[in-house]
């Protein structure tokens, strides 16, 4: 079964499904990590902005599971394929301190809200409005770049440390859903019709490139 989208792209049920199953996942794991955060902040302020962030998470989450209810896929199964993928990018980019955690969320899920708005754009309603929804700012941004800022401000090393960790998050994520993709084959031809060809794809991966490099700025850290 095919829904045809605003821009006339055919979009199986299977690669709608695998979309918001991943979606799933990564708000999932969101929730785990920042929930896991929380208890490393210095500060009861800190702990208690991750803490909200993780319980916007699984706000998300909850969202994802209902739709995904309507399109008869329990969200378990949904997920499945994607959790070797996922938790092997977490793996690699496991936070070694406070910073870097706040680093993480902010320029790590950043990289993921991006992909997901340019997927949106090539989906079928109701599914286009979900995933921007779920994509709503959890507070990322504007308590990691104060956070940031302020321990950056006076030490050159650690704002090259943060700088270099950045650049290894852009990498990482970008390799992983790499191979999310081209692990599902329908996926995969989800997105080569969806965004005219592997050219295509590739402009969308330099789009990633530059908004990741306006969040490091952001950051103080370009």
């Amino acid at each position: 079964m095919t829904e045809e989208t605003g821009v006339g792209v055919a979009v199986s049920r299977t690669a709608v499904i695998d979309l918001l199953g991943a979606l799933a996942y990564g708000e999932l794991s969101a929730f785990d990590r920042l929930a896991e955060d929380a208890r490393t902040a210095p500060t009861l302020d800190g702990r208690a902005a991750l803490a909200a962030m993780a319980a916007a998470e699984m706000g998300h989450f909850r969202l994802l599971e209902e739709h995904l209810a309507g399109l008869d896929a329990p969200v378990a199964d949904a997920m499945l394929p994607f959790v070797p993928v996922l938790d092997e990018y977490h793996r690699l980019t496991a936070p070694h301190n406070w910073l870097e955690s706040l680093v993480k969320a902010y320029v790590g899920d950043g990289l993921a809200a991006d992909f997901y708005r340019e997927v949106a754009g090539i989906l079928p309603e109701p599914t286009s409005s979900l995933v921007r929804q779920v994509l709503a700012d959890t507070g990322h941004s504007a308590f990691a770049e104060r956070e940031v800022a302020a321990a950056i401000a006076h030490s050159r090393q650690t704002r090259d440390r943060l700088a270099l960790w950045g650049r290894r998050l852009l990498g990482e994520a970008i390799t992983q859903a790499q191979h999310a993709v081209a692990e599902r084959d329908e996926l995969a031809e989800f997105f080569v019709r969806g965004f005219g060809d592997l050219a295509g794809i590739s402009v969308l991966f330099k789009k990633l490139q530059s908004r990741h490099g306006k969040r490091m700025g952001a950051l103080g850290l370009s």
